[in-house]
């Protein structure tokens, strides 16, 4: 008999594979943003250790972290918990990420999303709005990884500005600080380093301002512990919401640089031995960072970003699946649009058409729901590419997508499917000869020039920009070997030019089917 009880709502697992360590976090909802912790398991695996700048998962490093992950898997089991694993960037960056995923999904039964780096931050800032009093304060949110910074400004609910900097206590250690025993020479080039990176950060977001910084992550758990030694407390103690100063920080950056090898630092009071051979790396970055925004003291959430994975599973469970973008997506999507497409008002209207055609052909396509919002993404930003050049803007189209840090609520996957779908909108159609394109798995690569060939014939039914078409009738014959697209227009008007524009560009919609498409406009 397990744990669960019909009584009971659902338990939800949250996994969260990091660059050091994977964590896991068994809760159950016990109120509106409120649950009781089940289960909570913690290994240090470092899966991005001498990996290359986090090109490459080690063999070494993919077995540690299948064989957790399986015993993560068991623990979960015990709940009959629901699992949602995350991976970031040490998963992200390796160009052998993809065996990584496969073996997590074949021998632990896992399936892991590798989520972007903002979409990092975000899930953190949402696990830090729960662990302390600062909901009606303006904050800012700094969690230190393995191979990630990640850095938000927040306002209750709000996610005002988000950076994903490629500084982690793994990365920087590989890079500075891989020879013992430390020196001068090391720690000034790492500040340097640091400080060069976050200065960008640190301008624009001197533009928000904040009340509160908030440090979460082990590292920042770590110096906190380290802080709190200093002034005589037990650094073993509770330390969520605890506060240190710069002041205090600074202290214990000395420290740390005093202890010149890592056996030295495992004996400092505070110290988790575990960390000792990285911590110099994070704390760099602590301080480097704590200056540059120029905040006067730090309070450690305990939340981080298992936590608002949590949170943010339950708060989407008890529905139906998702089938359309949700308020975050879409928000996120529209002020991407509203900042880089000339033609908004036309890529919402040829949106709707897009949709009717994908829900029309819901039989015949045979696509998952969840495709369906990324057909709408994608329709609203297929454009944004003009904001570079009308020349080949489908291609910078792609290119914006893939790298906006706007697009809040995504997987990395799921922007990378967006991107493509907005990159085929025109030109040549998807091809295996296209790198990204040939990357995809053949469902995926199957759903891009799905969803691509409906946003060409929607784009076609709008060509004038003039909201002309209304609505669409689609007929299948019984062998579906055609389909025919009545297209609706609004009283009196002239939609030739959309009717010969979509038939110029019904082939990939046509090939991707394994049917005939014509178009004709709607009788009466």
């Amino acid at each position: 008999m397990t744990e669960a009880s019909a009584e009971q709502p659902r338990a939800h697992a949250a996994i969260d594979i990091g660059t050091n360590s994977i964590h896991l976090l068994v809760g159950r909802a016990t109120g509106p943003a409120r649950f009781e912790t089940l289960a909570q398991e913690k290994e240090v695996v470092r899966l991005g250790a001498g990996a290359g700048d986090m090109r490459v998962l080690s063999d070494e490093a993919m077995n540690r972290g299948i064989e957790v992950l399986r015993r993560f898997r068991q623990v979960a089991d015990i709940w009959e918990a629901d699992i949602s694993a995350v991976a970031t960037s040490a998963v992200r960056e390796a160009e052998n990420h993809d065996t990584f995923l496969e073996r997590a999904r074949l021998e632990a039964g896992i399936d892991v999303e590798v989520i972007a780096g903002v979409e990092e931050a975000r899930l953190i800032h949402v696990g830090v709005l729960h662990a302390l009093p600062i909901y009606s304060q303006r904050i800012l949110v700094i969690d230190i990884g393995g191979g990630s910074t990640e850095l938000v400004i927040g306002h209750r609910d709000e996610v005002i500005d988000i950076r994903s900097l490629k500084l982690g206590a793994i990365r920087l250690t590989d890079r500075f600080f891989a020879v013992e025993p430390l020196d001068a020479h090391q720690l000034d080039a790492c500040r340097a380093y640091v400080r060069a990176a976050v200065e960008p950060t640190s301008r624009e977001f001197a533009e928000h301002g904040f009340e509160v910084a908030v440090g979460s992550s082990g590292t920042i758990e770590t110096l906190a512990a380290m802080a709190v030694a200093r002034r005589g407390g037990d650094p073993k103690s509770p330390l969520n919401n605890l506060t240190f100063t710069a002041d205090e920080l600074s202290a214990v950056v000395g420290d740390l640089a005093s202890a010149t090898t890592s056996k030295e630092r495992a004996k400092l009071p505070g110290m988790d031995a575990k960390r000792a051979d990285i911590i110099v790396a994070g704390a760099i970055i602590l301080e480097q960072v704590v200056a540059a925004m120029g905040a006067t003291e730090v309070r450690f959430s305990s939340f981080a970003l298992r936590e608002g994975v949590l949170l943010d599973r339950m708060r989407h469970t008890g529905g139906a699946p998702r089938h359309h973008l949700t308020d975050l997506r879409r928000s996120s999507v529209a002020h991407l649009g509203e900042q880089l497409d000339p033609h908004v008002e036309h890529s919402v209207h040829l949106t709707a058409l897009a949709l009717e055609l994908y829900d029309a052909l819901d039989d015949v396509h045979c696509l998952s729901p969840g495709r369906r919002e990324l057909l709408e993404a994608a329709g609203l930003l297929h454009n944004v590419g003009l904001f570079i050049s009308h020349s080949a803007h489908h291609k910078h189209s792609y290119y914006v997508i893939r790298n906006s840090d706007h697009l809040l609520g995504f997987t990395d996957h799921e922007i990378e499917l967006v991107a493509q779908v907005a990159r085929y909108h025109r030109k040549s159609p998807p091809r295996d000869k296209h790198v990204e394109f040939a990357a995809l798995g053949g469902d995926d690569r199957r759903a891009v020039a799905v969803l691509a060939g409906i946003l060409r014939v929607a784009i076609g039914l709008d060509r004038s920009h003039a909201l002309t078409v209304t609505g669409l009738h689609t007929l299948v014959d019984a062998d579906r070997r055609s389909l025919t697209i009545e297209v609706v227009p609004r009283p009196a008007a002239d939609v030739s030019l959309e009717l010969y524009s979509a038939d110029q560009r019904k082939d990939l919609l046509a090939e991707a089917l394994g049917l005939s498409v014509d178009l004709r406009l709607a009788s009466g």
